[in-house]
């Protein structure tokens, strides 16, 4: 796992580029994400609805986040609930959200449009819990099998990433393979019923179709060689006017990141354990699985950089964006804040 060190040359560009070039309004900066801190009471930090599982929810539950925010003069309201990163981004850029968390791919295209946020975290490439799915019994034992097929991605995110990326690991030219555009919160229906031939998608979505033993990783993101990295990401304006409640949320999330990696039970099922949001069964087994596999939110290092820039040039390459993105222009040191 990466040191937690600065970024030194890098953290004070970045930092710098980000707090005064993305776009964010001063003025905005009067409304609920500056909260009451002007007026010497506490600042309102908007943050999705974490749901049913997770270090947020669990924080949610039992009153820890507000404690962690307190001490830095700040309270959360929850607002909307947590998804693709898409519509996060620009409801931040809109002023009306303060943090957000999503992959490094779907980061990259929203920061190809007048981005007012920066990454101030990152959490390593999900080695078992992303990947592409096909249905047992399907006859599809190899990515060679894709061609000629249909794939179900979401659009200019981990899902589109992970398919390009793995075609272009076996040699398969990317016009071999349908790809079909879906929003991940309606695909597990069009896959279920045979309208796509695979799904690439991440742990959010594979767990149910998984534990439900009707499917199966054809590669997962180890064997794909996926540089996704989940990224935690702040509102420029937010993180000029507050610095050292990023910092103070950045340690919250590492902690308890590192902790629910060691216990993945209790951070599932925080408030409900039946209905549609819970885990259960072998989808609750396939869920502890995945996390302790996986990693802790941590500061952005230059090894993590050096990865985010290659993945920058993949995708235009790809032509998923039309220019290659300067991803080090909108990240922070976290560790640097106060």
């Amino acid at each position: 796992m990466r040191p937690l060190a600065s970024l030194s040359a890098l953290a004070a560009l970045a930092a710098l580029a980000t707090l005064t070039a993305c776009g964010a309004d001063p003025a905005a900066d009067s409304g609920s994400g500056r909260g009451d801190g002007a007026k010497g009471g506490a600042v309102t930090v908007r943050i999705p609805d974490p749901g049913n599982s997770g270090v947020l929810a669990r924080g949610k539950q039992d009153g820890s986040l507000d404690k962690a925010l307190a001490a830095v003069g700040a309270k959360v309201a929850w607002t909307g609930s947590a998804g693709p990163f898409a519509p996060a981004a620009q409801a931040m850029n809109a002023d009306q959200l303060d943090f957000a968390t999503g992959s490094i791919t779907s980061g990259i295209t929203s920061l190809a449009h007048n981005p007012g946020f920066a990454f101030f975290t990152a959490t390593d490439p999900d080695p078992v819990g992303e990947g592409i799915l096909v249905r047992e019994g399907s006859g599809i034992d190899s990515l060679q099998d894709l061609v000629g097929r249909k794939v179900a991605v979401n659009k200019g995110g981990t899902g589109e990433y992970l398919l390009l990326k793995a075609l272009a690991e076996e040699g398969i030219p990317a016009d071999r393979v349908e790809r079909v555009y879906l929003r991940p919160d309606q695909t597990a229906a069009v896959f279920n019923a045979g309208q796509v031939d695979a799904w690439a998608v991440w742990s959010t979505y594979a767990v149910a179709e998984i534990g439900s033993g009707k499917a199966r990783f054809l590669a997962d993101g180890s064997a794909i060689g996926s540089d996704n990295y989940s990224l935690n990401a702040v509102r420029s304006g937010f993180a000029k006017d507050h610095p050292a409640i990023v910092k103070a949320l950045y340690h919250y999330l590492h902690d308890r990141s590192a902790k629910e990696r060691k216990d993945p039970a209790a951070y599932l099922n925080v408030f409900t354990d039946a209905g549609p949001t819970a885990v259960t069964g072998k989808a609750r087994e396939v869920q502890i699985e995945f996390t302790r596999a996986g990693g802790t939110v941590d500061p952005i290092g230059p090894e993590d950089v050096t990865r985010f820039e290659k993945v920058a040039r993949f995708y235009a390459d790809q032509k998923v964006t039309p220019d290659t993105v300067d991803i080090a222009a909108h990240l922070l040191d976290v560790e640097s804040l106060s």
